[in-house]
């Protein structure tokens, strides 16, 4: 049998090495990987830097581990693919971690608690974009135009971002604007205080929310908006829906632990902003210059190697900029980010 099978018949098809087996192999894989973390954050603690290390190393041996089986297996095409959109996938997820730090902050989330709530971020984040991988392959299957919007997307994303960076415009979250915590507010009280892990509680002899309850919902209110753009993002890089799924899997993973690792260095990380800018830019012309090849065979097209060593040297250039640049700050430990009381 071919490695290639296809997942819809129509002028459009789209090709998927993700047979039965090693869809539901790898589903089970991060199903159990999600109720373990859930299962080790039962009892709320506040995570040592031993602890954090160890997690994400494991997380990045992972998904390295699966891409070395899907590049012998099926050829370095596919694992090459793999290679470039979790390094895409991982580089905007270090977005959700600025937003999540905001809320955290914001909501004066216990130490012990915070890793719950990102959690029960990752675990959102993983259900949306799998709905939105699932939306995005059916229009790619059926729209010839849909590459075009996808392109489209991500480069008013990129100007957005690159707009709000030049602008010096910091990342604030006002939770008394949020729709998803006014609406919860709407139809229950809510507690003062945390009440360990639970999000619900009975008080005055009705049901009552606790503030958990809220940052979760904001939390996952956020994934929506990321999913979005990452989504389109990673299928700039591979047309096949098992690898976006993968990826975004593997790279939503070990979030829990890299929040952890890298929340001191998270604020140094001040030119960010432009090279998540110039990826989704150059994605977005990669997918735009695809649909154009589909009408006119002497549009160029980019490869994914390009697209590998671009995102590379793009992170660590921003990486080397921003430490540069910040070289010279005096950074407390615990210190906030600004937020909007």
């Amino acid at each position: 049998m071919s490695p290639e099978l296809t997942l819809f018949a129509s002028p459009a098809a789209i090709h998927t090495i993700g047979t039965p087996w090693l869809w539901g192999g790898t589903i089970a894989v991060v199903l159990a990987l999600l109720v373990l973390d859930f299962a080790i954050t039962r009892r709320p603690h506040e995570v040592s830097m031993r602890e954090a290390i160890g997690w994400t190393v494991f997380y990045i041996a992972l998904p390295i581990a699966f891409g070395i089986f899907l590049w012998t297996g099926h050829g370095s095409t596919t694992g090459m693919e793999f290679f470039t959109g979790y390094l895409l996938e991982k580089s905007l997820s270090v977005d959700n971690l600025f937003v999540f730090m905001l809320l955290l902050s914001a909501f004066a989330v216990p130490a012990a608690l915070a890793q719950r709530v990102l959690l029960y971020g990752i675990a959102g984040a993983l259900v949306l974009r799998g709905i939105f991988i699932a939306l995005g392959a059916a229009a790619l299957a059926t729209l010839d135009w849909a590459f075009l919007l996808f392109g489209l997307i991500l480069l008013v994303t990129a100007v957005k971002l690159l707009a709000d960076a030049a602008g010096g415009h910091e990342q604030e979250v006002d939770v008394s604007s949020m729709k998803s915590v006014k609406l919860m507010r709407r139809f229950m009280p809510v507690t003062d205080d945390y009440q360990g892990t639970r999000m619900t509680v009975r008080q005055a002899g009705r049901r009552a929310l606790t503030p958990l309850a809220l940052v979760v919902a904001a939390v996952m209110a956020t994934d929506l908006v990321f999913a979005v753009d990452s989504v389109p993002a990673v299928y700039g890089v591979t047309g096949d829906p098992f690898l976006v799924f993968a990826t975004n899997a593997f790279a939503l993973l070990g979030l829990r632990a890299l929040y952890f690792v890298l929340h001191a260095a998270l604020s140094r990380l001040v030119h960010l902003a432009y090279g998540l800018a110039a990826i989704l830019a150059f994605i977005g012309v990669k997918l735009v210059l695809h649909w154009a090849h589909g009408i006119w065979s002497g549009v160029p097209q980019i490869p994914t190697a390009t697209s590998l060593v671009f995102i590379v040297v793009v992170l660590a250039t921003v990486t080397f900029t921003s430490l540069r640049a910040t070289r010279g700050e005096q950074r407390h430990a615990g210190e906030e980010p600004t937020v909007v009381p």
